[in-house]
């Protein structure tokens, strides 16, 4: 049983104690980021179905803009390759790669983070035209859930956003 390892929980609790002397601070704690990044980034407006996904998704991770600090410009790209494949049957499995170019920066046009994250994720082809739609579409609302999960993270972390 885990607990009954006196030696582990106590190194345990002695690295809990180090990581609290050197300044660490979690990041939804009352002094982190993730609590003042929630409602402060606006995204730019959407054009398609993904930039909708997109926005939802950042939304719903980073709450509604209601007093919009910064705002962000992004692009993504998406591409998809064949992967599985049946000797005369053809393709069974399609990989979707997805890549988000983003910049973040103040109402006056100053940037204060830029960078790019991706991701991947697959589908199987099937035998219906409206299942593999099904699948495809599902596919690609992973995709920019992803992305939106790697993009939070990394402003999460962005030394120029960590409060004073």
């Amino acid at each position: 049983m885990w607990l009954s390892d006196r030696r582990s929980f106590l190194t345990l609790m002695g690295s809990a104690g180090l990581l609290a002397g050197c300044g660490f601070t979690p990041v939804y704690g009352p002094q982190g980021a993730g609590g003042n990044l929630m409602g402060t980034i606006r995204a730019d407006d959407p054009a398609d179905r993904r930039d909708f996904q997109f926005v939802a998704a950042l939304e719903e991770r980073l709450g509604r803009p209601v007093a919009a600090r910064y705002t962000l410009a992004y692009r993504i790209d998406v591409t998809e390759t064949e992967r599985g494949m049946v000797r005369r049957f053809g393709a069974t499995r399609n990989q979707m790669l997805g890549r988000l170019d983003y910049v973040l920066a103040l109402p006056d046009g100053s940037e204060i983070a830029a960078g790019q994250v991706s991701a991947n994720t697959a589908y199987s082809l099937t035998s219906t035209q409206l299942a593999t739609l099904a699948a495809r579409e599902d596919a690609e609302l992973r995709l920019i859930r992803m992305l939106v999960d790697s993009l939070v993270a990394r402003l999460m972390l962005e030394p120029a956003l960590m409060p004073a």
